[in-house]
């Protein structure tokens, strides 16, 4: 494991309206304010997205599968926003439900807010970048010194 240490600079404080596309809206406030690092959380409401829960087996690199969930669920989401190249990248896992289904995953395309959708985001000042990864595909944080 690898770490380093940061500290906190800015804090936005989002409120997305029924139907605004949720990843859109997360690209354009990090690229209008420039951040480079920071944390998203998000609660609320997201209908029509599609998430990846898991890959199909443990290999390297894995193979995604696929969940496209239709209509309106509660939501929590945790994500991260670090550099890749010169473009943000954003990295959020959330976990959704309505009634008695309920699934976890990451949130790749397409994503549209319900009703109330809230967002934050603290943005840091932290030496961390991603990296593109060949093995694994993936674009993985490097920590710079």
């Amino acid at each position: 494991m690898e770490y380093t240490r940061g500290k906190i600079k800015h804090i936005y404080v989002l409120r997305f309206k029924d139907g605004d596309d949720v990843l859109e809206g997360l690209t354009k406030v990090v690229k209008r304010e420039k951040i480079k690092a920071g944390i998203i959380h998000l609660t609320g409401g997201i209908k029509n997205c599609k998430v990846v829960t898991g890959p199909k087996k443990t290999c390297i690199p894995p193979v995604p599968v696929w969940q496209k969930i239709d209509g309106a669920h509660e939501v929590v989401a945790f994500g991260t926003v670090f550099l890749a190249g010169k473009e943000p990248r954003i990295h959020i896992h959330l976990a959704l439900g309505r009634g008695k289904n309920s699934y976890v995953g990451c949130l790749r395309t397409g994503s549209e807010a319900y009703l109330v959708l809230e967002g934050v985001i603290i943005e840091m000042e932290a030496k961390v970048i991603r990296e593109y990864d060949k093995k694994s595909g993936f674009n993985l944080l490097k920590i710079l010194s």
